[in-house]
């Protein structure tokens, strides 16, 4: 799976500057879009959703594209999922840290494209192992993070360590700077350019996990 990391600049920065290149999916981080109005978009008095669809079909791949959603007030971090000119969906960060400002959104999302089954993972949802697991469990063939700016060393070790518990390879891209690992917990990408091209290879690993423990007894039970 060719990956396209742009981390820099806005869409249509990115769709005039660049020649695309041959890519199955195109990561693009917050800053490409800003904020959308969903009033706005569908009274017509913006396009941005469909700016990320018309670079699907142009491309004829997948385009996840992060943003910042305002629903009647009610904002959130947001990636827009678009597959060769037709919208998919739209995931928005489930978790709110300390009452931000930014508002939780109900449930993560696996969307089935040529490319695969692509997991996304929205922004500080990344520090909640729980939505790469449910990601995993749930068939995704990669997890794709959109983040702000990364802090040091501390969203790199979170995503080695997400796509080793959960064998499922983790991407991040994010205002400068792109990486991913592969389901052993390696770095096995990472640029500061935009845009940044990598070959992700594509791994399915699974084991039998056993655990002891309390409970489920398998005595007759009587009076219930």
């Amino acid at each position: 799976m060719r990956i396209c990391f742009v981390t820099g600049g806005t869409l249509a920065d990115y769709a005039e500057k660049y020649a695309p290149p041959r890519a199955d999916v195109v990561l693009c981080t917050f800053q490409a879009l800003g904020k959308v109005s969903y009033e706005r978009e569908l009274k017509g008095e913006t396009s941005l959703f469909e700016d990320v669809a018309l670079l699907s079909k142009e491309g004829q791949n997948v385009v996840v594209c992060g943003c910042y959603t305002d629903a009647r007030g009610i904002r959130r971090k947001s990636a827009v999922v678009a597959e060769k000119g037709r919208i998919l969906g739209v995931s928005d960060m489930v978790n709110r840290l300390d009452g931000c400002e930014y508002r939780g959104g109900a449930g993560v999302k696996i969307y089935e494209t040529s490319a695969g089954k692509l997991g996304v993972i929205v922004a500080e949802d990344l520090y909640f192992p729980q939505v790469a697991e449910t990601l995993s469990v749930c068939g995704a063939e990669v997890a794709l993070c959109l983040f702000e700016e990364t802090c040091e060393s501390l969203e790199q070790t979170l995503m080695r360590a997400e796509a080793f518990f959960y064998g499922i390879p983790v991407c991040v891209c994010a205002f400068g700077f792109a990486e991913a690992a592969d389901i052993s917990g390696k770095l096995c990408f990472s640029s500061p350019l935009s845009p940044c091209v990598y070959d992700l290879k594509r791994e399915q690993e699974y084991h039998l996990v056993e655990i002891r423990r309390r409970g489920f007894s398998r005595r007759r039970k009587s009076g219930f």
